[in-house]
């Protein structure tokens, strides 16, 4: 059943993100080095997808509904690199804190 709601061809469950939309952010946020307490991703998808670096320091990212999560993320990376993020070989968000 179709509500009208949701863009054709999306459904509701689109809509919201999934334990694999926050792997593959974290896989683009990890590698850069940052720490996983450091990043706030909203529930819920929006198109055209969003990232913001907040005064505090944090990162916040809106996934698009309708764009793939692996070419949301590719441009994720490229964004955060311009932000000044750079490849990190330690993992930040599986590093007890000291």
């Amino acid at each position: 059943m179709k509500t009208g709601l949701c863009p054709q061809g999306v459904g509701m469950s689109d809509e919201v993100i999934g334990m694999d939309d926050m792997a593959a952010v974290f896989d683009v946020t990890d590698s850069l080095g940052i720490h996983r307490e450091s990043v706030r991703v909203e529930l819920s998808k929006e198109d055209p997808g969003s990232l913001e670096r907040l005064d505090n320091g944090i990162v916040e990212i809106t996934l698009p509904v309708t764009e793939p999560v692996e070419a949301f993320c590719a441009r994720l990376r490229t964004d955060l690199e311009a932000m000044g993020y750079e490849f990190s070989d330690a993992v930040m968000g599986d590093q007890e804190d000291e």
